[in-house]
């Protein structure tokens, strides 16, 4: 019982799995048959600061189509827009933590009028314990433009590889794993403020 005049410590969720992922709100395949472009998987973790999983959270992805366009009105580029994919995705964790997309590999989108950011997704990351979500990117390990892109070279050289996505050898798809980890060694680089 607490003492009078004091509110009980709380923490945010578990509630994602129950209310926010619960059957028909989940989006972890973003593609139809007649999407364009290379399809790929993206699969990883969900991590601690004590390296273990966290259950019950909920990865989001928001991306560009394969010719490097949004599907939102506030993109006005020249790029060809894919009405059979809306770049939107979102994936609860497991108990193991482990979440899942299929998607397509992005374009590569405009920073600038003179720049192209590299093929890239941004991802959102709610989970028990966090009053606020975090948000990072993903980039891909194999892609050669990352060397230019402008705001992974924001990011301090000895925590870009925390953003980037091993593709490893599968049959069929390109997987590429990305985990995500909260807090601690190794930890993922957000972009909150």
């Amino acid at each position: 019982m607490s003492k009078p005049g004091l509110t009980p410590s709380q923490t945010v969720g578990p509630f994602f799995s129950s209310c926010l992922l619960r059957e028909g709100a989940c989006r972890n395949e973003l593609t139809q048959p007649e999407t364009r472009g290379e399809r790929i998987r993206i699969e990883g973790r969900v991590i601690d600061g004590d390296g273990l999983p966290v259950p019950d959270s909920m990865v989001e992805i928001w991306q560009a189509n394969a010719d490097g366009r949004y599907n939102h009105s506030a993109d006005q580029g020249s790029a060809a827009l894919d009405p059979t994919f809306t770049g939107f995705g979102r994936s609860g964790t497991d108990e193991q933590g482990h979440y899942w997309f299929e998607t397509v590999k992005p374009g590569a989108v405009h920073f600038d009028a003179s720049r192209l950011q590299a093929p890239h997704i941004c991802v959102t990351v709610f989970a028990r314990g966090l009053l606020n979500h975090l948000v990072t990117r993903l980039y891909f390990a194999d892609e050669t433009t990352n060397a230019d892109d402008p705001v992974l070279n924001c990011v301090p050289e000895e925590r870009r590889g925390t953003l980037l996505a091993k593709r490893k050898a599968e049959s069929g798809a390109a997987v590429y794993c990305f985990d995500i980890i909260l807090q601690g060694a190794g930890e993922t680089a957000f972009f909150n403020l």
